[in-house]
């Protein structure tokens, strides 16, 4: 059976860290729809002034962050020195998980183009996740050959291969590309998935409802997916987990479960005590 489109987000525009401009697509008000994605915001920009003054150190808890360049370069640091950077059609894993600084810095290019996804995590992981940090570089993503197009593995599986996996919840994260007129059917079974579809650059049909480029699609029960381009060719991302259905408490860059976690998240800002474990940190 086909996932229909059963949702359609566009977001829009905003600004924040040190003054990013960027398209927020998901938000406190999709939680529940679009469960457990949290955040989606979307970056376009020829402009660096757009961009550059970037995302200064900051926390995080409860959460996942995946970041995906199409284009660009974005160099992360975070609480234990570590330095890392992505490039054109990376990406970079960070479990913020019982408490995390960082910082990602876009750096100036002819285009930014890409997006950051927040992944919720289970209640019972909260406060025990450890911080982690993996670059997904250009070495390790596989990349598949499609009838009209290709697609490229950035997380989770795909026709029994492997990226990187979370240990908290599943991702599995696609990048794909398609030619004008091409068309892609993917499978994806299970009855708790949570799917969504954002085409990135250019207008698609997804499950045959029209979606405009720069959407956000909610994808309703079923066991295949199909995306198919127009007259222009199109990139896609994919993204599938699992439905938590658990309270989501929200503020700034903590996700807890309740407003007292969140009451204590805040008093460890400001006390002190708020990153509990050492992290663990890949592709430094």
């Amino acid at each position: 059976m086909l996932r229909k489109v059963i949702k359609q987000v566009q977001g829009y525009r905003t600004q924040d860290g040190a003054g990013v401009s960027l398209v927020r697509v998901l938000g406190n008000q999709t939680t529940d729809e679009y469960d457990p994605f949290l955040m989606l915001d979307a970056f376009d920009s020829t402009d660096p002034s757009d961009y550059i003054a970037g995302f200064p150190m900051h926390p995080h808890r409860g959460i996942e962050t995946f970041t995906f360049l199409s284009k660009g370069t974005m160099i992360h640091e975070d609480h234990l020195g570590t330095k890392a950077a992505i490039h054109d059609g990376e990406a970079q894993w960070l479990t913020a998980g019982s408490g995390a600084f960082h910082s990602e810095m876009p750096q100036p290019s002819e285009r930014m183009l890409g997006l950051q996804l927040w992944l919720n995590i289970p209640a019972k992981y909260k406060m025990t996740a450890e911080p982690f940090y993996h670059g997904v570089v250009t070495s390790e993503i596989q990349e598949f050959p499609l009838e009209h197009g290709k697609l490229r593995l950035l997380a989770g599986n795909y026709q029994g291969h492997s990226g990187i996996q979370g240990k908290y919840l599943p991702l599995d994260y696609y990048d794909i590309f398609l030619d004008p007129h091409g068309s892609v059917e993917l499978s994806v079974p299970g009855k708790n998935k949570s799917a969504m579809v954002f085409t990135l650059e250019g207008d698609a049909k997804v499950s045959g409802t029209p979606v405009k480029e720069k959407t956000a699609v909610k994808l309703g029960d079923g066991d295949t997916v199909t995306i198919e381009a127009g007259d222009d060719p199109i990139e896609i991302i994919f993204m599938c987990s699992e439905r938590l259905g658990e309270p989501v408490a929200w503020y700034g860059p903590i996700v807890m479960n309740t407003s007292d976690e969140l009451i204590t998240a805040l008093d460890e800002l400001e006390q002190g005590g708020f990153v509990k474990q050492a992290a663990a940190y890949e592709n430094k």
